[in-house]
């Protein structure tokens, strides 16, 4: 963690809702992508936000759902692609889920100003304490190191993620914590999908016949010109809600649900995450206010042994020795003892040439020398193999937890996905989302080709910290890459170039993502690996 309260404060500035919105609006469309690309955007949008939501970051679950339906409303409609037959359903339901976006914010939205404002006083008063000198001894040493504040902290200033109150974590200097995380979380996220599907399963053997009326509305609801009016609805609301934002700041009082109400709006998983509420605004003088004032700061607990036992301060576990991760008898820890996403956030760890910040990759490390051995009969008969990297975000890091070789085709030079719509059920089934992917170069050397930038591209364009992982099996070497921002993806995405190979102008199109980028290699992070290719 960053030393001295100016840094504290820097890495958990409270934003306003205003600053919220032009964050989310900040982004870059290109029609040029197709649009089942974008709609898999949004639909990865909308399970980020999800997730943020569960561990109570109102600031960045706002961002992205302000975002996802500005992609939809804004950008979508108007897509080349949009008049295609096949993608009128995909389009008129994710307008549907941009209604439901709709209720959160303004929800979200008194909440959120009401925050920023009570930081600002806070701000005031800790001003007001230097002014009068109740502190003048802190003053020179204060304004000599907000001097020396990095460009990585001036940028987590203006991050939304960074959550006041929770441990701001270092990637490279937490690796065994993210695995104990992860191996928590997400065996968690696997017993909630169980427990709902078991539910879902139940209600479809006794269904309810809808009544007349309701299958009257459906039917109306089916109409060329409802379907019109709805997505006229939603740009209206859409208007409203900013034309809300600049006139309603200091409304805060009025708009706040009862426990009741929001349990009406928020649909939450049938099996409840086992953690305490974490209170929306915590009392005055707190640990985290605290920080902000000046007089604490936060403590990262301390790194668990590399063996043995397993102790962590300030989150005590159980004393029980962790089992090799091959074995898959890794110690069960009680709910009380349970580590807790919404109490860390994984800083950034590297940021987009544009200044964008980018989460930190988890990475398995032998998730590579694994995916050689499942390509060596296609690498033993000059083929190309690839797979798709899938995973899912926890405390603002993304964890890769799953490798999914699809059904391709392949040659010496290029593997090509097929039947995605199979690959897509997988992962939307699983509720994961596409980190990037990894292909080998059977008989050529360790490099992103035309080809690779261009197939790069689109996992870049749904998600900025997508990687792509290059074997080179004959020379024993391999690499993780991502397109440089700028130049590389709009020189990429704007590339009218036909032709398996060809040059490109700029040399800077891609760079190393591998530390010290944004993906870490992390011990004992467990994995499983499905393969989707039909037996032949």
């Amino acid at each position: 963690m960053a030393d001295g309260s100016h840094d504290e404060l820097a890495m958990s500035r409270v934003m306003s809702v205003e600053q919220i919105v032009q964050k989310a609006q900040n982004f870059d469309y290109n029609p040029l992508i197709p649009l089942k690309y974008w709609l898999r955007t949004a639909g990865t949008l909308l399970k980020e936000a999800a997730i943020y939501e569960r561990e109570g970051n109102e600031q960045q679950t706002y961002l992205l759902l302000f975002r996802h339906a500005q992609l939809v409303l804004r950008d979508l409609r108007t897509h080349p692609d949009a008049r295609q037959v096949q993608h009128r359903s995909i389009l008129l339901q994710a307008e549907q889920e941009v209604e439901n976006s709709l209720a959160k914010l303004e929800i979200l939205k008194p909440r959120l100003n009401k925050r920023h404002q009570r930081y600002e006083q806070l701000l005031r008063d800790r001003d007001a304490r230097r002014a009068s000198g109740s502190i003048a001894s802190n003053v020179h040493r204060y304004n000599q190191d907000s001097h020396d504040v990095s460009e990585s902290h001036r940028n987590l200033a203006a991050d939304p993620a960074i959550v006041r109150g929770t441990n701001a974590l270092d990637a490279g200097e937490n690796g065994d914590l993210a695995v104990i995380l992860a191996r928590s979380e997400i065996r968690r996220r696997a017993t909630t999908r169980k427990v709902s599907r078991h539910a879902e399963l139940t209600e479809r053997k006794e269904p309810e016949r809808p009544a007349v009326e309701t299958w009257k509305n459906w039917e109306l609801a089916g109409t060329k010109d409802d379907q019109c009016d709805h997505r006229d609805n939603l740009s209206r609301q859409m208007q409203n809600l900013r034309l809300q934002i600049k006139n309603d700041q200091t409304q805060t009082g009025n708009s706040r649900l009862t426990l009741e109400d929001r349990r009406l709006v928020y649909h939450y998983p049938a099996v409840p995450e086992q953690r305490g509420n974490i209170p929306y605004l915590p009392a005055l003088h707190t640990l985290e206010d605290k920080a902000i004032i000046g007089h604490g700061n936060m403590q990262v607990p301390e790194l668990p042994p590399k063996g043995g036992e397993t102790e962590l301060s300030n989150h005590a576990m159980s004393s029980q020795v962790l089992h090799d991760v091959s074995d898959r008898n890794v110690a069960v820890m009680s709910p009380q003892n349970e580590l807790r996403p919404a109490t860390f956030t994984f800083k950034p760890s590297a940021y987009l040439e544009n200044g964008s910040p980018l989460r930190t990759i988890f990475l398995p490390p032998d998730l590579r020398l694994k995916f050689l051995q499942i390509a060596l009969p296609n690498t033993q008969a000059n083929l190309e193999t690839c797979g798709i990297l899938c995973g899912t975000l926890i405390s603002n890091a993304l964890f890769i937890s799953k490798l999914v070789i699809p059904d391709q085709e392949s040659t010496s030079d290029t593997c090509e996905t097929i039947n995605e719509d199979k690959l897509f059920d997988f992962v939307d089934g699983e509720d994961l989302m596409v980190l990037g992917w990894i292909h080998t170069h059977p008989t050529q050397t360790c490099f992103m080709s035309s080809r690779d930038l261009h197939t790069h591209s689109g996992y870049q364009a749904m998600m900025p910290e997508s990687i792509a992982i290059v074997c080179a099996p004959s020379k024993g070497a391999w690499g993780v890459f991502r397109l440089t921002d700028p130049p590389g993806m709009k020189s990429i995405l704007s590339c009218a170039q036909e032709g398996l190979f060809h040059p490109h102008a700029e040399s800077n199109i891609y760079t190393d993502a591998l530390r010290p980028g944004h993906v870490f290699e992390a011990k004992g992070l467990e994995f499983d690996i499905v393969d989707l290719r039909p037996i032949r």
